[in-house]
């Protein structure tokens, strides 16, 4: 049976891909290029948010303009590429693509030359009718505007879909369309701060998407 919202989109970093390990290492590699603190993964969970450059100003004790905040983005990302490839899926993610009744596609707040051949790798692409990432030289920013995007070029209305990702940012970005969003414990955020939110929240990625799959 084909549930209400036919449509799911996924979130890729903390979600379907298991990166949480390597975003702090990356993370740290950025902050001790400027004195900072060492970030515990726990730590992370609590405090991340976006735009990425207010939590790394929380975190530096300074403010982080356009300018300090490139540079740091390219040094996270530079320590994350060069260890992209010890990276797994989440333990179920294939087992939730699978279980899935209706459509689905990904939208990442990765880079999007890099992010479609990496999905790709993980021999996902052929689940998904549209794989997207940001199109910028710089990310941090929210998810919502490319959330909007993403589904204009699916041809499909926010209520239609239900997202499924691991973090405040997802949830306000599916709100922004009149999407659903179901939050994933496994990932980037506490799971505290997700279940203060007034979404559903699960811990698995195959519960994400048996709870999805009941929402009017």
């Amino acid at each position: 049976m084909t549930p209400a919202r036919h449509h799911l989109v996924w979130d890729w970093n903390g979600t379907l891909l298991n990166d949480l390990d390597l975003v702090v290492e990356a993370t740290n590699a950025a902050f001790a290029s400027v004195g900072g603190p060492v970030v515990t993964a726990d730590e992370h969970r609590v405090r991340f948010r976006r735009p990425v450059a207010e939590y790394y100003a929380e975190m530096l004790g300074r403010a982080v303009d356009d300018e300090a905040f490139g540079r740091l983005d390219r040094i996270f990302h530079d320590a994350y590429r060069a260890r992209l490839t010890t990276c797994e899926l989440a333990a179920d993610a294939t087992a939730a693509i699978a279980a899935w009744p209706g459509s689905q596609s990904l939208l990442s707040m990765w880079f999007h030359d890099e992010l479609v051949p990496t999905v790709h790798t993980y021999g996902l692409t052929a689940h998904f009718a549209r794989v997207d990432g940001l199109r910028a030289t710089v990310g941090g920013g929210p998810k919502a505007e490319w959330l909007e995007k993403h589904l204009a070029e699916l041809g499909l209305a926010g209520s239609e879909v239900v997202l499924i990702g691991d973090s405040i940012d997802d949830a306000d970005a599916a709100e922004s369309v009149g999407a659903r969003c179901v939050l994933y414990t496994g990932g980037f955020s506490d799971p505290s701060r997700l279940r203060a939110s007034r979404h559903p929240v699960a811990d698995t990625l195959t519960e994400a998407v048996a709870l999805a799959a009941t929402l009017p």
